[in-house]
């Protein structure tokens, strides 16, 4: 059984809320998030710490390679897209705490584009449709092949990072955040389970319990206002 949070997005007062709830109610759970820590929200460090401090796993999302890039490649174009995407909440985040940066950067690059698990395949935005040739289905079992696919696009529009195409189903349930919605929506015809529900402009900071690929329950946390104001 484990747990998927959403796109938390600096809003640490209520992660901390919503990882309560997961721990009361759901306690042998291992819990994931599906990225994208940083930016918007006023509290990116903070984040990444309580991440760390709880032993929670996370696929990095494209707002933290953005962030990573600017300090690492600062003439790419990840980098300069951050100036365009939230990034001076976060710089405000780490004032005082500067030393932190390129240790957050290296437990940013560090982390796994995916988690395929046997009870579900956890990335930030998802397997796209483009790659309905490749039989990905077939690479769930072959984690070399399925790594090499994945890191060849990752900075491109299609990759896990940044795709907003149609999901593939790949035979086993996808989660993935990236993409809001109001709710924790379900795609059928993908298998794939949205959980990013909007925490940084004022919704709520989700999560899905899932066991076996199936949903069994979903725990919400609205967003705390001092996270955003």
């Amino acid at each position: 059984m484990v747990a998927v949070i959403g796109d938390i997005h600096g809003c640490y007062y209520t992660l901390a809320e919503l990882y309560s709830s997961i721990v009361n109610q759901y306690p042998s759970a291992e819990i994931f998030a599906v990225g994208d820590l940083v930016d918007r929200g006023n509290f990116s460090y903070e984040v990444i710490e309580f991440l760390r401090g709880n032993n929670i796993r996370f696929t990095p999302g494209n707002h933290d390679y953005m962030f990573s890039y600017f300090f690492r490649h600062p003439q790419s174009l990840f980098a300069r897209s951050w100036n365009l995407n939230g990034n001076e909440a976060t710089l405000f985040s780490y004032q005082g705490k500067e030393d932190k940066i390129q240790e957050h950067i290296e437990v940013i690059l560090n982390a796994p584009l995916f988690y395929n698990l046997d009870d579900c395949f956890i990335s930030h935005a998802g397997i796209s449709s483009y790659y309905k040739s490749k039989s990905v289905s077939s690479y769930l079992n072959d984690q070399y092949e399925l790594q090499k696919l994945v890191d060849e696009d990752y900075l491109l529009d299609r990759g896990v990072l940044w795709t907003r195409d149609v999901l593939l189903d790949i035979g086993k349930l996808q989660v993935v955040g990236h993409t809001k919605h109001d709710s924790v929506t379900y795609e059928k015809n993908s298998k794939t389970c949205y959980v990013d529900t909007g925490a940084c402009i004022g919704n709520k900071l989700s999560s899905v319990i899932i066991d076996n690929n199936k949903i069994i329950d979903t725990i919400s946390e609205p967003t705390h206002l001092n996270d955003i104001v």
